[in-house]
């Protein structure tokens, strides 16, 4: 089923390699270019109309399957074949999808990004930490993935800045990492796996059930639509980026660029989106055109983003040779969070245990 969601990739995606290894400064650290936007964000391509009301996030049953999501509207009028169609991913959970997987070209775009959509009430979310990102180890939970837990493991995505890098902070296994900030963009699990995105202080706090905060940056989406920041031409604000064809210290970075971000949608579910090429505001656009009513920025540049689902025999162990990638021309793939090296932070989604 992975394969007829590649063939709607639009041909031709390209791939912006920064080196053959990671780049040495992917994120906010790194000084971005002098090119000054010629027209806004929103002059380019328009965020969508004010909501009526602010939609919130609920909580699923844990068990309980969400209803499947419904094809997405391509932006524009012409559109490639399949664009907006969902397709399963991963192994099921319980005989049935818990992911589900499309592709959009973003307004103003040319090249499509992927998007996923993770039913939270079939799967459990869990942050693994890593020697870099956020560093301060050990942790429990660290590449690479154990057998115990690859036994459930359905879907894994990329995390966020590094810490210094990040403007926020970093909550797991009882320990504050990084001070939380408030009015930080936030992916909040709790202690029966359900999670939650929002800005630390106003949708989001700490409670009891609270294992894992991570926080990136400030909110990309709100109230079920792109922020003014995010629709607004200072896009440097989200982090330094690449140039177009190399990550060195000395080359100008590029606004459109390999971006990854993760949001919630109005019945809990959550959705992740990346591709090449994307602005903040496109970015927001994908998110919100899946649905998702909060939002944030996950991490940039083309070393760094990727979501993978695994679809092992029955009864056997999520590996690299039964993954797949949302998209096939990012960096990381598979056999990424089964590196004992990984040094970065990411988060697994894991199939609940049947009710």
């Amino acid at each position: 089923m992975r394969t007829s969601l590649a063939s709607v990739v639009i041909a031709g995606l390209a791939l912006t390699s920064c080196s053959t290894g990671p780049p040495a400064a992917p994120a906010a650290a790194r000084a971005g270019g002098s090119r000054t936007p010629t027209a806004t964000a929103a002059a380019r391509h328009r965020a969508d109309p004010l909501p009526s009301a602010a939609p919130a996030a609920s909580h699923p049953v844990p068990g309980s399957a969400l209803p499947a999501p419904a094809t997405l509207a391509p932006f524009g009028r012409s559109a490639p074949a399949g664009q907006g169609v969902w397709v399963p991913a991963g192994r099921l959970v319980g005989g049935v999808p818990a992911v589900y997987e499309t592709v959009l070209v973003p307004p103003g775009g040319s090249q499509s990004a992927g998007i996923a959509w993770l039913d939270t009430g079939l799967l459990s979310a869990r942050l693994y930490s890593g020697s870099v990102s956020p560093g301060e180890g050990p942790y429990r939970y660290t590449a690479p993935v154990a057998p115990a837990q690859a036994a459930t493991l359905v879907a894994a995505f990329n995390g966020g800045f590094k810490m210094n890098q990040a403007r926020g902070g970093y909550y797991t296994e009882g320990r504050v990492i990084d001070p939380l900030r408030s009015g930080a963009a936030s992916l909040v699990i709790y202690a029966d796996g359900s999670a939650d995105i929002g800005a630390w202080g106003h949708n989001v706090t700490m409670t009891p059930r609270v294992v894992s905060v991570r926080q990136n940056l400030m909110p990309l989406v709100v109230g079920g639509r792109p922020t003014p920041l995010a629709a607004s031409a200072r896009w440097r604000e989200w982090g330094a980026t690449c140039g177009a064809s190399s990550c060195g210290p000395t080359v100008p970075g590029v606004e459109h660029q390999w971006r990854s971000g993760l949001g919630i949608t109005a019945d809990g579910a959550l959705v992740y989106a990346a591709g090449p090429a994307l602005d903040p505001l496109q970015l927001a656009q994908l998110l919100v055109r899946a649905g998702a009513v909060r939002g944030m920025q996950l991490d940039i540049n083309p070393y760094w983003p990727v979501l993978v689902t695994y679809d092992p025999p029955a009864g056997a162990l999520a590996a690299p040779s039964n993954g797949r990638k949302l998209l096939p021309t990012t960096t990381q793939g598979p056999w990424t969070f089964f590196e004992p090296q990984w040094a970065r932070d990411f988060i697994t989604m894991s199939a609940r245990p049947a009710r």
